[in-house]
């Protein structure tokens, strides 16, 4: 593997670019002195901010794009071999990394590198643990899977030990990472288009935990099955976290305020109690959070100021974001792309004030809604009226012979209102038509589907 000597900068070239993480990996770079060029299939801000910090985008993927002058190639997974980058990079026998190889290699320069894993929830638990790094006057570097209002975009460079972010397990890119702690939040089913099975994911997530050092730490979900298979063998202190007694960090005493907003009761090893109140919805918030403060009180801060940054933290955009209302109905946004977040953002949503809940719900790949498909309708029955939209495709280009209609079929037979439209203006049109006031309009999926609540608030 090529090994990057960060004291002697080189030219970069990403392709993807306009990516969450590669963007924020580019800006990384750019800051240290490396001379970065990009590609992506369409403008946006992210490629406009790379733009203005010195580095030179493409908008299309192309053959020469790949210029003399490059020294490596950094690619993400959703990059086919057949992309015309990835094959003159190839012809040009230039080195290339993988987006995780060169997120792992970066950690290697920080002295306490933080990994946030879990099937759900990574977002918002590194904001929350992002905003205590802040609280505590540490200057961490951030690589936040979302935008953060506390810094202003996804990523925040430092100039100290701290670096924190996201461990995704997709085709098994936390393995190439190098954290002193690691947080492992849930492990369930998905990404089946990669991981055979549940088991083939939690022996990825067991070697994630092994990656960690004997001066590090694990925290991790008390209440995921079979705790010692993911636990056997690891080499430093285990801290778990939950709603049980018997765990390291629990919550007790859990209520909800008028906006499904909970307050509870936290318990530390150290036999103290906390009062923790959330400004983000839901019981999986309580988790996200009991997990955050439990790294916080593993790094030895102080738990009050913890506290002060947990209580302010609203999460990153797309998580229960409440983009506005129109007409007295309220329109809200969330990234929910699997069965277990689509049930805990309605769960949290059923403490929200409204009349009736709407969800308009993009599938998200072809894979996960065939694999997921009864786990998906039951899901999504829990709202009242639910739209459906065609399937985000993704980085797949093999529909498995089913689609949007499907899963409509599987929603009506469980007895809930539920349509399907080709389009989103069909969509918003019949959203217009039959929405009340007082309703509120969950828009739900990780691809593009934020667009018709948009367009209905004319943003």
């Amino acid at each position: 593997m090529y090994n990057i000597d960060f004291n002697n900068p080189v030219h970069v070239h990403f392709i993807g670019i306009g990516g969450i993480s590669m963007s924020g990996l580019a800006s990384i770079l750019l800051s240290e002195g490396f001379t970065v060029s990009g590609s992506d299939n369409k403008e946006s801000e992210l490629t406009e901010q790379l733009r203005n910090e010195g580095a030179t985008i493409y908008i299309g993927q192309r053959y020469e794009n790949i210029t003399a002058d490059i020294d490596l190639v950094v690619y993400t997974a959703a990059i086919r071999m057949d992309n015309p980058e990835f094959g003159s990079a190839m012809e040009h026998n230039l080195p290339m990394l993988t987006r995780a190889e060169l997120l792992g290699q970066l950690m290697r320069n920080y002295d306490c590198s933080i990994a946030i894993s879990g099937t759900h929830g990574k977002t918002t638990t590194s904001s929350m643990a992002s905003e205590i790094l802040l609280s505590m006057d540490t200057d961490p570097t951030l690589s936040i899977g979302g935008m953060l209002k506390a810094i202003g975009g996804n990523i925040r460079i430092g100039h100290s030990d701290y670096f924190l972010t996201e461990a995704c397990e997709y085709t098994n890119s936390f393995l190439s990472f190098f954290p002193r702690y690691g947080v492992i939040l849930n492990i369930e089913a998905d990404h089946l288009d990669f991981f055979k099975d549940l088991a083939d994911i939690r022996n990825s997530f067991h070697k994630f935990a092994l990656l960690l050092p004997e001066n590090g730490a694990l925290i991790i979900n008390g209440e995921i099955d079979n705790l010692s298979e993911i636990t056997a063998d690891v080499k430093c202190p285990i801290r778990t976290f939950g709603l049980s007694d018997s765990f390291d960090y629990y919550a007790t005493d859990i209520t909800y305020d008028a906006s499904g907003h909970p307050s509870y009761t936290l318990h530390t090893p150290g036999g103290n109690t906390y009062p923790v109140i959330l400004n983000v919805m839901g019981i999986h918030n309580v988790y996200n959070s009991l997990a955050a403060l439990a790294l916080a009180d593993t790094l030895s801060f102080a738990m009050e100021p913890s506290l002060d940054a947990v209580d302010k933290c609203t999460g990153a955009d797309r998580r229960f974001q409440i983009k506005g209302k129109i007409g007295d109905i309220t329109i809200v946004d969330d990234y929910a792309h699997h069965p277990t977040e689509i049930k805990a953002t309605l769960t949290a949503a059923e403490k929200f004030p409204h009349n009736h809940l709407w969800v308009v719900f993009q599938p998200h790949t072809y894979s996960r809604t065939k694999a997921l498909m009864s786990d998906f309708a039951d899901a999504l029955s829990m709202a009242e009226h639910v739209v459906l939209a065609d399937i985000y495709a993704a980085r797949e280009t093999d529909t498995l012979g089913i689609s949007s209609e499907d899963l409509m079929k599987e929603i009506v037979k469980r007895g809930t209102d539920c349509h399907y439209f080709h389009s989103f203006s069909e969509i918003e049109i019949f959203l217009l038509q039959n929405c009340n006031p007082g309703d509120v309009l969950i828009t739900m999926g990780a691809g593009d589907v934020l667009r018709v609540g948009e367009e209905l608030l004319g943003q």
